[in-house]
């Protein structure tokens, strides 16, 4: 089925690929923006942009690798959600990670995801992976003390994900880390959410000694920006000086596209306007 969406200075003509019922429902959109080549395949979640084709990267290898980087040794890595595959294929890339598991709670978004996103989905196919299908909750309640890192790729707080922004989720991660372990969450937007976030960075802070926030630029974002909520069980952690500096030949050999160490430590420098909040929180 053929569609447009019209935009001041863009005309998006794009094709239906698939839609699922009731329980899960969202969408892939095969976008056309002056050129079938633009955006590619799209995934959208409850009528949101969850990620595309185009700039997918730029999200997946910085939620991936500041805590990866950040971390001595992380050898054993969860990520709760992530169906698309994307965070999966960059934590697998890490030289030091022995094993992840990814706990989703949508097995349709995993199937639909190796059809029309097999660029993300590839990460499936690692040795390294073990597949989880159920609720995040659940499993760490089950396995406390088990992981290195902890990564959530959550959609926006709305609905069923609005739990995974509150400090009982937190405390759960918290639990589910090994002594010195370190967790990054999807941590919203600085331009939309800057007091979701100092809600977020302030209870961190009674739960973690070491708490920051970095971000990212992803254009077909809202606002092209998404943030990210890091915390670590080692008062010694320092996020904005990265403890495993990727060498030139490993970023070729991770084919990495956006993240290398200066990113790392640029991304922590916030605009003023959210520097002065986040600064007091």
């Amino acid at each position: 089925m053929q569609s447009t969406i019209t935009q001041p200075a863009f005309k998006w003509d794009f094709t239906w690929l698939y839609v699922t019922g009731n329980k899960a429902p969202f969408a892939l959109l095969l976008f056309f923006p002056f050129s079938s080549k633009t955006y590619g395949n799209v995934l959208v979640l409850d009528g949101v942009i969850q990620c595309t084709e185009r700039d997918e990267f730029a999200y997946q290898e910085m939620i991936a690798n500041l805590p990866l980087c950040s971390h001595p040794g992380p050898k054993k890595v969860l990520i709760i959600g992530g169906g698309d595959g994307g965070v999966l294929r960059e934590v697998v890339k890490h030289p030091l990670v022995e094993s992840a598991v990814l706990c989703e709670i949508d097995e349709d978004v995993i199937e639909v995801s190796k059809k029309y996103l097999p660029g993300m989905a590839k990460g499936f196919f690692s040795p390294k992976i073990t597949l989880h299908v159920g609720d995040g909750f659940e499993f760490m309640k089950k396995n406390q003390d088990a992981f290195d890192i902890i990564i959530t790729d959550s959609s926006d707080p709305v609905g069923p994900a609005e739990s995974l922004f509150k400090e009982s989720y937190y405390q759960l991660m918290k639990a589910a880390l090994r002594s010195g372990g370190i967790l990054c969450s999807q941590g919203e937007c600085q331009w939309l959410h800057l007091q979701l976030i100092k809600e977020m960075q302030t209870f961190c802070k009674t739960l973690f000694p070491v708490v920051d926030y970095a971000y990212s630029t992803i254009p077909t974002y809202p606002s092209g920006q998404i943030g990210f909520m890091l915390c670590s069980k080692n008062p010694e952690t320092n996020f904005r000086e990265p403890v495993k500096a990727l060498t030139k030949d490993e970023m070729e050999s991770m084919n990495l596209k956006y993240y290398n160490p200066d990113i790392h430590k640029a991304s922590f420098i916030l605009p003023e306007f959210a520097r002065k909040v986040l600064g007091e929180a």
